[in-house]
């Protein structure tokens, strides 16, 4: 009879860099994964299970992509993936190996420079907790790229699937109507 090594995991559930919290063994479910985020490479030791979301914010630190409901209906955790708007919550890392992916954190220029959305927004005074408001933004942007910007009708319609508690829809419409004056121009 031969002896086989299980591995449970840690209590949290969470593997760090291929290793248990306690940093014995790795899971034998490991996979080794690089992702391309706000142009750098980064590698990771995760479970196949590790949704985006949670790569981003508890792996790599990048917490600007926010958690709201972790079910896909609230749309805080909005970012692109090869330019098109996804729901990092629903989305598993090891889904998005290999392609660029873009979150709050990289949108702004290297010098600072704000993406005119993000410009937008402040003028606009477009949020007021400010927690969805990453998540509005990357879809603000993915929505007047996609051409869904012509009406302030047409702009309600594609950010519908992003939701402020705080109820600054009307800002948040001029916000994305200004930034879509000024990107067209």
């Amino acid at each position: 009879m031969t002896s086989q090594t299980i591995i449970d995991p840690p209590e949290d559930g969470h593997f760090r860099n291929g290793l248990a919290a306690n940093g014995l063994a790795p899971s034998p479910t490991t996979l080794s994964i690089h992702l391309s985020i706000n142009g750098q490479t980064h590698a990771l030791d995760i479970e196949p299970r590790v949704t985006l979301l949670d790569a981003l914010r508890e792996r790599l630190h990048l917490t600007g992509t926010k958690k709201g409901c972790d079910q896909g209906q609230c749309g805080a955790c909005t970012v692109h993936v090869d330019g098109e708007r996804v729901l990092a919550c629903l989305t598993l890392a090891a889904q998005v190996e290999g392609r660029s992916i873009t979150t709050i954190e990289g949108l702004a220029d290297e010098d600072g420079t704000l993406h005119a959305v993000q410009a937008a927004f402040l003028e606009q005074d477009a949020f007021q907790c400010g927690y969805c408001t990453p998540g509005q933004i990357m879809s603000a942007v993915a929505c007047i790229r996609e051409g869904h910007a012509g009406s302030d009708e047409e702009i309600r319609e594609y950010m519908a699937g992003n939701l402020c508690r705080c109820g600054a829809y009307p800002n948040i419409v001029a916000a994305v109507r200004q930034a879509a004056q000024e990107l067209r121009s």
